[in-house]
């Protein structure tokens, strides 16, 4: 099991699916992805969007949330929603650990949302402004993760590896 999960429940565009897929790609996370999709899986703009990472990436399906929880019982997971209170910041985040976003044009669906309020976190945003696009909160919320753990399963290069022996 992957120690870092990307869960998109009901994805609507394609080329956001494809920017978070490189995301994942290249930060060692899967991708969960929640039916119905609003596009097809072998879609061009899909893979574009994705360019050539789809060979690098663990990628599961699941037909319903059900599904999901069913086939990763005890997951530990959060919900990233505009409705949460919690930032994202003022939470640890086990491994493996789950982040969960809902589609591009309703997010998660509110009821589980408030069944799962205490797994709920939100990335600050200017007051009156709906939020983020789909890829960016996900990047967002991987790095946050990965800053936390210190880059630990990264091949550090560049600044981040000077200094260290």
């Amino acid at each position: 099991m992957n120690s870092l999960n990307i869960v998109l429940v009901e994805p609507e565009i394609p080329q956001n699916t494809g920017n978070i897929a490189r995301t994942c790609a290249v930060t060692g996370a899967a991708l969960h992805l929640v039916r119905p999709l609003g596009f097809e899986i072998d879609s061009a703009k899909l893979h574009r969007a994705g360019l050539d990472y789809w060979d690098s990436l663990d990628i599961f399906y699941y037909d319903s949330l059900s599904d999901f929880f069913r086939k990763n019982p005890g997951c530990d997971f959060f919900c990233f929603s505009s409705k949460a209170k919690k930032c994202y910041t003022e939470v640890d985040y086990p491994s493996p650990v789950f982040l969960m976003f809902g589609k591009e044009t309703k997010g998660l669906p509110e009821s589980f949302i408030s069944e799962n309020l205490d797994r709920s976190v939100r990335i600050p945003m200017k007051p009156g402004q709906r939020c983020l696009n789909l890829s960016n909160a996900a990047a967002v919320a991987v790095y946050e993760v990965l800053r936390r753990r210190n880059f630990e399963d990264m091949l550090l290069s560049g600044s981040l590896s000077e200094g260290k022996k």
